[in-house]
C-alpha cells in the first residue's frame, strides 16, 4: 500500500498559559507544535492551484484558534482541539499533532496524538447547535446547548473577585437547572461538543472556560453570544419571559425570540 501524500508543520513555538499548577497559571511558558497530516488525496494533478491543496495556512490557524477557544489545563485537551480544527477541512484524513513545553524541565515534556477523520453525515455536519436562554419552558431542540439567565446572588467576599463569583452563582444556577430538567451539565468545550454531536440537549456552567478570557463579561447575554461564536451556533434563541424586553444583539448570529 502506497504511503499517503503529507504535509507538515514542523517546530512551531508559541507561548501560552497552559497547565494544571497554581504556579503555571497567569503566565506564559514556550510550546512547540509538530503536526504532520495525511492527505485523503494525493496532489498530483492539481495544476499548481493553491485552492486545490490543503494550506499550510490550516495547520497554524489550528493551534492558534486551539489556543484562543479557552485557557487550557492539559496538554492532551489542547492537543484533541487542534486536531479536529485539522480535521474539519475536507482534504484531510489523517493527523498526528505533538505539543511539547519547553520550560518546564531542561527537556521537553509533551503529548502526541494520532486522530483520524471519520465518515461525516454531511447534512448533520451542517447543523449547528443552538444557543440558549432558558427562562420559559420550551421544547429543547436536539444538541441545544441552555445557558440560564437567572443566578442566585451571592455575597461578595472582602477583597474576592467580583467576576469569578458572578460565573460561580451561575455554574451553580446551571446544576439546579439540569437538576430541574434532567439534563447533563458540561462545563469544558469537549463536553459540549460530544454532546452537540450525539443531538443531546446540555446545560453549559461557564466558569471554567470564560474564567480566563480577558474582557469578556459575567452576565449571561456576553456570554451567550461568546459561546455561540466559539461553537458556530446557527441561531441564538432567548426564551425570556413575557415581560422581559429584548436586549440589544451585537455581531452578526442570528437571533430569535422563544415563547412557551
Amino acid at each position: 500500500m502506497d504511503e499517503p501524500d503529507q504535509i507538515h508543520l514542523r517546530d512551531y513555538e508559541l507561548d501560552a498559559d497552559i497547565g494544571a499548577f497554581q504556579s503555571e497559571r497567569g503566565q506564559t511558558q514556550r510550546l512547540r507544535f509538530n503536526l504532520t497530516v495525511d492527505l485523503a488525496a494525493p496532489v498530483i494533478g492539481v495544476a499548481d492551484d493553491v485552492d486545490r491543496i490543503l494550506s499550510y495556512d490550516v495547520l497554524s490557524d489550528a493551534v492558534a484558534h486551539g489556543l484562543a477557544d479557552q485557557r487550557f489545563n492539559l496538554l492532551e485537551t489542547l492537543a484533541e482541539k487542534i486536531a479536529a480544527e485539522v480535521l474539519a477541512h475536507p482534504r484531510a484524513a489523517h493527523v498526528r499533532v505533538t505539543i511539547e513545553k519547553l520550560d518546564r524541565i531542561p527537556g521537553a515534556l509533551g503529548v502526541t496524538l494520532h486522530r483520524r477523520r471519520g465518515r461525516v453525515d454531511a447534512e448533520g455536519a451542517a447543523l449547528a447547535p443552538l444557543v440558549l436562554f432558558h427562562g420559559a419552558d420550551i421544547p429543547l431542540p436536539d444538541g441545544a446547548v441552555i445557558l440560564t439567565p437567572d443566578a442566585p446572588d451571592l455575597p461578595l467576599p472582602s477583597g474576592g473577585n467580583e467576576r469569578r463569583v458572578a460565573l460561580l452563582a451561575l455554574d451553580q444556577a446551571a446544576w439546579a437547572l439540569g437538576g430541574r430538567l434532567g439534563l447533563d451539565v458540561a462545563d469544558s468545550r469537549t463536553e459540549l461538543d460530544w454532546a452537540v454531536k450525539e443531538a443531546r440537549p446540555i446545560v453549559w456552567a461557564p466558569a471554567r472556560m470564560a474564567a480566563d478570557v480577558a474582557g469578556l463579561e459575567a452576565d449571561p447575554l456576553s456570554l451567550a453570544l461568546w459561546l455561540a461564536e466559539r461553537i458556530g451556533a446557527r441561531r441564538l434563541d432567548l426564551a425570556l419571559p413575557e415581560d422581559r424586553a429584548m436586549p440589544e444583539m451585537p455581531g452578526a448570529i442570528p437571533t430569535r425570540r422563544i415563547t412557551a
